[in-house]
C-alpha cells in the first residue's frame, strides 16, 4: 500500500524541459520550456515527452496520433525540418512519458 502511494506520488512530480529544435512549430517554438507529469494515460492530440528509443538520455517532445495499450504513435507538427517521430523508430513505450501540462511561454525564459 506504502509503495503504490509513493508511485502515486512520484507521478505528481513534475519535471523541466526545452524545446531546442522547431519539430513542433507552431505549436512550441525553439527555446521553450515545458513542464510535464508522468500523470494520465495518454490521449489523441496530447504533447508528451518520452526518452527517444534510440538515444539514452535524450528526450523528445511530440503529439500523440494513436494510442494502443502500453505504447503510442507519435508525430512532429512540422514534419518539413527533418523532425524524427515515430514514422522513423516505430511506436514509443508509454511508461516513462511524461504529459505536457505547462507551456512556458519563450519570453518568460
Amino acid at each position: 500500500m506504502l509503495l503504490r502511494i509513493r508511485q502515486r506520488i512520484r507521478r505528481l512530480v513534475p519535471r523541466r524541459f526545452l524545446t531546442v529544435d522547431r519539430s513542433m512549430e507552431p505549436t512550441l517554438v525553439e527555446g521553450q520550456g515545458l513542464i510535464g507529469v508522468q500523470w494520465m494515460r495518454p490521449a489523441v492530440g496530447q504533447l508528451r515527452t518520452f526518452e527517444h528509443p534510440n538515444r539514452a538520455g535524450f528526450w523528445l517532445v511530440k503529439r500523440v496520433a494513436a494510442v494502443s495499450g502500453d505504447s503510442m504513435i507519435v508525430e512532429s507538427d512540422n514534419p518539413h525540418v527533418g523532425a524524427v517521430d515515430s514514422h522513423q523508430f516505430g511506436p514509443v513505450n508509454v511508461a516513462g512519458s511524461y504529459w505536457v501540462v505547462v507551456r512556458v511561454p519563450q519570453r518568460w525564459m
